[in-house]
């Protein structure tokens, strides 16, 4: 049997450089060192040895084996905000979790979602006036932020939007800094980001805590998230529900990466549009064939295939959700090589997503990609946005409605374009965001 050989990479003396890399844009990190070493490569992160797949089938293969590849260490910082929820949790408290939260995210359930996203989006755009400034990124937060809450809660939305933004506001930059390699020391020291974390937390706990007692109090199946959290039973096991712990823990997960992940592929496709004005008009042109002015509804989601295709292709190049780790649990082989169980795995949609043997010409923006035959041509796991397999994520039918829904209500009346020829940088730390905003004027239709 041949010898496994260990994958290329930067030597041990780059440690450190690589961690300041790193921490200068994660993104372009990962995209620098698949040009050099290719599809897999090994590298450090300080004291931490790192493994990046860039393969299809190898990605397939992490996705589909949750018990040899495990949420790493690195992850676990988040459960300071997010507790045991379904992004964090594993093995059979994971699967118990998913089966009790899925009717939540059932088709149907779904659908009677719809009129509050077309609701909040047709709001802002009668909030907008001709030849208004905005960041494109702050307005979308909003939006999203604004239906979540609608849809989780059901309830006193500006104010429970309020009080949530203002704690996300302080929460977020300090678990970016968190989030870095050496993150953890910062958990444990006394500093001001860090008592403020714990305090804006105490309050977001509060309030959903409030928020759960009345859910239980009622009864009632509100139509929201929240009801349909209170009322799952295990049928198959044990009988109970979830404790309000349990559900705080979902619904902080779903809260906070629901509405985020959905505001960056927004505004990024916003921005894009902007560019390339021959697809705004195709998109244009098959909301006017479909919708002829008036708001969308449940059923035209797919009969707007093309807002589709721009909103995958948006995905492609700006992938929110841009790298994912898990951590091997027993040696792995990868082609000629060999991974050892304990290492971390790296999987990044910003390199596979810009992978020229998948998608050629692979910097430009091309909605034609994503034509039923072009899809078929490609591998599955060439394109993984909302991750895959038995974690993928459970609300991404919920964000594909969103998404669709809120471009059709909005681009139908508005032509934003950008303020500036400044280009706008990525800025990746949790997700991947646009540096400094997205700043663009309104222009009515």
């Amino acid at each position: 049997m041949a010898e496994m050989k260990t994958p290329p990479g930067p030597g041990l003396g780059a440690a450190y450089s690589n961690v300041r890399a790193f921490l200068r844009n994660r993104a372009e990190f990962m995209v620098n060192l698949q040009e050099r070493y290719g599809d897999i490569a090994r590298f450090r992160l300080g004291i931490f040895d790192v493994y990046f797949v860039n393969e299809p089938d190898y990605v397939k293969e992490v996705f589909m084996n949750d018990k040899d590849f495990r949420k790493s260490t690195a992850t676990k910082f988040l459960k300071i905000l997010l507790g045991n929820g379904l992004l964090l949790s594993e093995g059979d408290y994971h699967r118990r979790q998913r089966k009790l939260i899925q009717p939540a995210f059932h088709p149907k359930r779904i659908r009677t979602y719809c009129q509050a996203m077309i609701d909040f989006a047709s709001r802002m755009s009668e909030e907008w006036s001709d030849g208004q400034e905005v960041d494109m990124h702050e307005e979308m937060m909003r939006l999203t932020m604004e239906i979540t809450a609608k849809t989780l809660f059901n309830t006193n939305i500006e104010g429970v939007v309020a009080q949530v933004k203002k704690s996300v506001d302080t929460i977020m930059p300090t678990v970016d800094r968190i989030a870095q390699p050496t993150g953890f020391i910062k958990m444990l020291l006394p500093l001001p980001s860090t008592i403020g974390l714990y305090r804006e937390r105490h309050k977001l706990n509060r309030l959903i805590y409030r928020i759960i007692e009345e859910g239980r109090q009622s009864g009632e199946d509100r139509g929201d998230l929240l009801s349909t959290l209170l009322m799952a039973q295990d049928e198959e096991g044990d009988g109970e529900g979830m404790t309000d712990r349990q559900i705080r823990d979902e619904v902080m997960t779903l809260f906070l990466a629901g509405h985020e992940t959905t505001a960056v592929a927004l505004t990024w496709t916003w921005y894009l549009l902007a560019q390339h004005p021959e697809a705004t008009d195709r998109l244009n042109e098959e909301l006017h064939s479909v919708l002829g002015g008036r708001l969308p509804d449940t059923e035209d989601v797919g009969r707007l295939p093309y807002t589709r295709m721009v909103l995958s292709e948006s995905m492609r190049l700006y992938p929110p959700a841009y790298l994912t780790d898990r951590m091997t649990t027993k040696s792995w082989r990868v082609g000629d090589f060999e991974i050892p169980a304990g290492k971390y795995v790296f999987l990044c949609p910003y390199t596979m997503h810009r992978h020229p043997e998948y998608f050629p010409q692979p910097e430009r923006f091309d909605p034609d990609r994503w034509t039923p035959e072009k899809i078929a041509e490609r591998p599955k796991f060439s394109y993984f946005p909302f991750g895959g397999g038995a974690r993928v994520c459970i609300g991404e039918q919920f964000a594909w409605m969103e998404m669709v829904l809120v471009i059709a209500t909005i681009a139908q009346k508005w032509k934003p374009t950008l303020a500036n020829d400044r280009p706008v940088e990525t800025q990746a730390l949790i997700t991947l965001r646009p540096k400094d905003g997205v700043r663009m004027v309104l222009h009515r239709r």
